[in-house]
């Protein structure tokens, strides 16, 4: 009887993560992919359909997609480029790894505008509208998508104002200095304050341009899951098995939810 209870205490957590992980590792999978897909295509509007379809033509033979997957959201190539040289000022290439526009971040904000995020199709939007206080997150009356179209513009313009030229067109201290003004409030956005800040702006585009950088390539950001490699970040893995039993660091491939490495 002792020994029957011996070797029953012998099948620790670690053997029970080994059984059940090589069952329920698709399936596990499976509906994280599926619930990731509702999540951003749940949208009311029309493009949901074009979305869908725009992310299976980005993904190509690789998890990391293609340099140019098509545009859903931008239809003007001047303000595409605003916004992608924006970016790259954010999170910009240097010895560790690639920057946003390499990473693909600009077609992440293109895809994530067209759909729910940018119509905040799931959000309530009706008034009565007051300033809110910065705790409590996005409180302007304007969509995400109109907010980042009038940002564009505004970048635009303090930079014609201040340079004489367009913002991709400046030298990457004067993007700097313009990209300041916005994140302190100072720029001028051409709207009253209660319907939309500049400062709303800037951390909206800062928090798109971390998200491209390291979200998973199904959503057109983070190109060949580089932004995950400077990070040693695993990606999606469907299970640990092979792991569970080693006491040292594993460096492990990534893996996006396309299954590719």
């Amino acid at each position: 009887m002792a020994d029957k209870d011996q070797k029953e205490k012998k099948f620790s957590r670690r053997d029970f993560l080994k059984t059940t992980g090589a069952a329920t590792g698709g399936i596990i999978g499976g509906s994280l992919l599926g619930g990731s897909i509702g999540m951003n295509f749940g949208s009311d509007t029309s493009t949901g359909e074009e979305e869908a379809q725009q992310t299976e033509e980005s993904g190509g033979e690789e998890a990391g997609g293609t340099e140019n997957p098509g545009r859903i959201f931008f239809h003007n190539d001047a303000d595409f480029e605003t916004i992608s040289q924006a970016m790259e000022r954010i999170f910009p290439e240097d010895d560790l790894g690639p920057g946003a526009i390499k990473l693909g971040v600009p077609y992440f904000l293109d895809m994530q505008l067209a759909g729910a995020y940018g119509n905040n199709s799931k959000e309530y939007m009706q008034g009565p509208f007051h300033e809110g206080e910065a705790t409590q997150g996005y409180q302007s009356r304007l969509t995400r998508a109109e907010l980042f179209t009038i940002g564009i513009e505004a970048l635009n313009s303090e930079s014609q104002n201040d340079f004489d030229t367009g913002f991709a067109d400046l030298e990457d201290d004067q993007k700097d200095e313009i990209l300041t003004k916005f994140e302190d409030g100072d720029a001028d956005f051409g709207i009253p304050r209660a319907a939309g800040k500049p400062e709303d702006f800037f951390r909206l585009l800062r928090s798109a341009t971390l998200q491209g950088a390291y979200a998973d390539p199904l959503y057109r950001g983070n190109r060949g899951m580089e932004g995950w490699k400077m990070k040693n970040f695993p990606g999606h893995q469907h299970a640990y098995i092979q792991q569970i039993d080693t006491d040292s660091f594993q460096e492990i491939e990534p893996q996006s939810l396309y299954g590719g490495k």
